[in-house]
């Protein structure tokens, strides 16, 4: 019995010592995070904050946007942040004025990314080592740019602003932009990142004697580009109002998906009729989408009652209902949206082309559809110039208030007319 007992003693005490809760402290005030992609560093910016209920919340920092992440649980030295409307989750483990731990996307078989963050570094890539280069060269300007995948290129424009050896900009495609990038020069060379929550960025570029810029693409665990750039004031892209279209024979878009509640949504209900529609094709995983669902939510609040109605069509990545409705009703309620969503289908760009056959294809997430009183496509725009482009961003909200004006007095013909 004593033996027992000293057995059962010991056990009592070893569980309390496992149980032993962590001295690690989550301190507040900035802190420089990377994530690791391809043997390469990332490195982004987070600050974290004393939330009102005694709790936390981290600010995703590029450049000059702040992403609010207020979904952060702590348990002992374990610490997990929800990034924001993604399926993505950073776990990591105070370690002092560290963090340890993985990036995790939760919709994708094994996609962990190492993650790590040292508190009070405020700096993005590292300008030690450059104290003693060559002069700094100047990138700022606008570029014509084309991006190379092994036999595949793409048409794209930069733009960099740069003050002393600090760097930010974008890089605008024919279907959306690389949103808030930023980084600096060192001994000759750019580096620009971002983490946006989904997607993980670095360029890298150095600038011939010609002016011409030679640089990398990292994206993710495995995308790699090379890409060149020429200085082009007058640089451009494929009208994005010519990207995507209604096949011949075809003057309606149509369709019939559930909302998030499973009611049937379809173009033909009494609620559009005689109204101007806007179709936006959507996904909650896209950060471009993000930033069109931001612009339209506000828009759409001070604009519904002119007799304009919005449908959003969400292609997910999951072929699962539950889980679909899930993703979107978390954007709806975190962005503020008041209009209608619907469940479209997926994010694989061949199947959302099967679900709106009317169109030649889809080819950009989002994607937007105008659609006149008379129930006829008027336009249709392929991509989004968010926040970050600066000027085409505000083009792009001036070229959509024209349109909706248009449409409203009557003025703007069908697509195919």
């Amino acid at each position: 019995m004593k033996r027992i007992g000293s057995f059962l003693l010991c056990c009592t005490l070893v569980g309390c010592f496992a149980r032993k809760e962590s001295t690690e402290i989550l301190k507040t005030g900035t802190w420089r995070a990377t994530l690791e992609i391809q043997g390469q560093a990332v490195p982004f910016i987070l600050e974290c904050r004393k939330d009102d209920s005694d709790g936390y919340d981290f600010y995703l920092q590029n450049a000059g946007e702040r992403l609010l992440l207020d979904e952060v649980t702590l348990q002992g030295d374990s610490l997990d942040i929800v990034v924001h409307i993604f399926d993505a989750n950073i776990k990591a483990k105070i370690k002092g004025d560290t963090l340890q731990g993985v990036f995790i996307k939760n919709f994708a078989a094994d996609y962990r990314i190492p993650f790590s963050a040292v508190h009070g570094q405020s700096y993005r890539f590292d300008k030690t080592s450059a104290q003693n280069a060559v002069p700094v060269p100047d990138f700022a300007g606008k570029y014509q740019v084309e991006f190379i995948h092994e036999s595949d290129t793409t048409d794209a424009i930069a733009l960099f602003q740069q003050f002393g050896d600090s760097v930010t900009g974008t890089f605008l495609t024919p279907t959306g932009d690389y949103r808030f990038l930023e980084g600096s020069v060192s001994n000759g060379i750019l580096n620009l990142s971002t983490f946006d929550g989904n997607y993980i960025y670095l360029f890298r570029a150095t600038k011939d004697a010609d002016g011409k810029l030679r640089g990398e693409f990292f994206s993710g665990k495995a995308w790699y580009e090379t890409w060149v750039g020429i200085r082009d004031d007058k640089a451009s892209l494929p009208d994005a109002e010519a990207l995507t279209y209604l096949k011949e024979g075809y003057d309606r878009i149509a369709f019939t998906f559930p909302d998030v509640n499973g009611k049937m949504i379809s173009l033909t209900d009494d609620k559009y009729k005689g109204k101007v529609v806007i179709i936006q094709l959507l996904g909650t995983w896209c950060p471009n989408c993000m930033d069109e669902t931001v612009f339209l939510a506000d828009w759409y609040a001070k604009n519904k009652d002119r007799g304009i109605e919005i449908i959003g069509l969400a292609y997910e990545r999951k072929d699962d209902f539950t889980y679909a409705s899930e993703r979107v009703k978390k954007m709806v309620g975190r962005l503020k949206v008041g209009y209608d969503i619907a469940i479209a289908g997926t994010d694989n760009k061949d199947k959302a082309s099967e679900t709106l056959p009317m169109l030649n294809k889809v080819i950009a997430f989002p994607t937007t559809i105008f659609v006149g009183k008379d129930g006829k496509v008027s336009k249709i725009h392929t991509g989004f110039s968010g926040p970050g482009t600066g000027v085409y961003y505000e083009q792009f909200i001036q070229r959509f208030n024209e349109t909706v004006n248009e449409l409203l007095q009557g003025n703007l013909a069908s697509e195919n007319n």
